[in-house]
């Protein structure tokens, strides 16, 4: 799988919490919608494209930034990184 198809992939399970998820998986991918959208960008602003490197830069950036969240907000967002984790390496629905 390539770069875009991995993209791809990681987006329709942002796109299903808005369909079918609850309150905190909308909340926890919307926080990550935004790092994830970031990370992809910068990834391929430097020319990085391979796949492998999406979820290493996404899980760092969420690091980064983990004061703004509460413990309980930090297990929603932890969840769903887990879910992309699985689809990424996987690619059977999370």
């Amino acid at each position: 799988m390539n770069f875009d198809q991995l993209v791809e992939r990681l987006e329709s399970v942002f796109d299903e919490a808005v369909v079918s998820g609850t309150d905190d998986e909308l909340f926890a991918c919307g926080y990550l919608r935004g790092h994830f959208d970031l990370v992809v960008a910068q990834l391929e602003m430097s020319g990085e494209t391979e796949p492998d490197k999406v979820m290493p830069a996404l899980r760092e950036a969420v690091y980064k930034t983990r004061h703004e969240l509460s413990p309980a907000d930090q297990a929603h967002i932890n969840s769903v990184l887990d879910k992309l984790a699985l689809k990424a390496t996987s690619g059977d629905a999370a």
